[in-house]
């Protein structure tokens, strides 16, 4: 695992830790069901950073006799499970705010520092998502973007809650349920984006247009190569692998084919997104 993403999995792990302990404390104390959704927010958070964690620490294996092209499905497979659990709490949440708002609302407890953890929530939650995006991206890891997204969705589910706190405050306690209902909507929503994102990963998409113009740019610029053609690419897990038919000059000895499918290769493979790529000779 690269040090950075051990760090990033580290830090969301310790982060919604400490922010569902300060939720559900807060959430108890002042009987918000908006709080007490976005604690449960947090505890799925954590529960989905320990699959990224571990997941992250799997695809950062190198390739062996059983996995020959790596482990780096596994991180589309803790993007899953990150979808699977904001959308189990989700309709647990949308259970428990429906009962409320039919019941009315009320039964609320506000203080100063009860309306002070969703602005507290939503700040740290914003600097997480700025720094998990900053490091997904550098990594090219899915898990932890899928994080930095999840991150920046909780910033929301945090302002819900804090307008379900003043409704109260204000006189309208049938609020605070009906922000507890917008978060668990927001939440579904967002398990299920990162949950297609991802089968893509699992399933073998292609990339688009602008990578597999690079791709056949890398190989074009290799001396020897007169043009290409057949190109399928796919991922195997967030890394491309590319298989490419690459034309030669027909009356060139195979020993100088072979030395251009070796240079095409390597040429394609310091595209970054990437992995592995094959390449066939077509003499023309």
């Amino acid at each position: 695992m690269k040090p950075a993403a051990l760090k990033a999995t580290v830090i969301n792990i310790l982060g919604n830790t400490l922010l569902f302990c300060l939720k559900l404390w807060v959430a108890l104390l002042s009987g918000s069901v908006a709080l007490l959704s976005d604690a449960f927010n947090s505890l799925t958070d954590i529960i989905s950073a320990v699959a990224v964690f571990v997941c992250v620490r799997v695809s950062g294996k190198k390739a062996d006799e059983g996995h020959p092209f790596g482990h780096s499905r596994a991180e589309p497979i803790a993007a899953i499970i990150v979808a699977i659990l904001a959308g189990i709490l989700g309709f647990e949440i949308i259970r428990e705010s429906v009962g409320r708002l039919v019941s009315g609302g009320g039964g609320v407890v506000i203080s100063p520092f009860v309306v002070a953890v969703p602005l507290i929530t939503a700040a740290v939650k914003l600097l997480m998502f700025f720094y998990f995006r900053g490091v997904g991206r550098r990594v090219k890891s899915p898990a932890i973007e899928a994080s930095a997204v999840d991150s920046f969705c909780d910033v929301f589910a945090a302002l819900a809650a804090l307008l379900g706190l003043l409704g109260v405050y204000f006189g309208y306690p049938f609020l605070d349920p009906l922000a507890g209902l917008l978060i668990s909507l927001w939440i579904i929503y967002t398990g299920y984006s990162i949950g297609v994102k991802n089968i893509d990963y699992l399933m073998g998409k292609s990339p688009g247009p602008e990578l597999t113009s690079r791709i056949e740019e890398a190989a074009r610029k290799v001396e020897g190569v007169v043009g290409t053609n057949t190109l399928r690419a796919h991922y195997v897990g967030h890394y491309v692998h590319v298989e490419l038919h690459v034309e030669v000059p027909k009356d060139i000895s195979t020993w100088e084919s072979h030395g251009i499918c070796e240079r095409v290769e390597k040429s394609i493979e310091r595209i970054e997104e990437v992995g592995k790529a094959f390449i066939h000779i077509d003499p023309v």
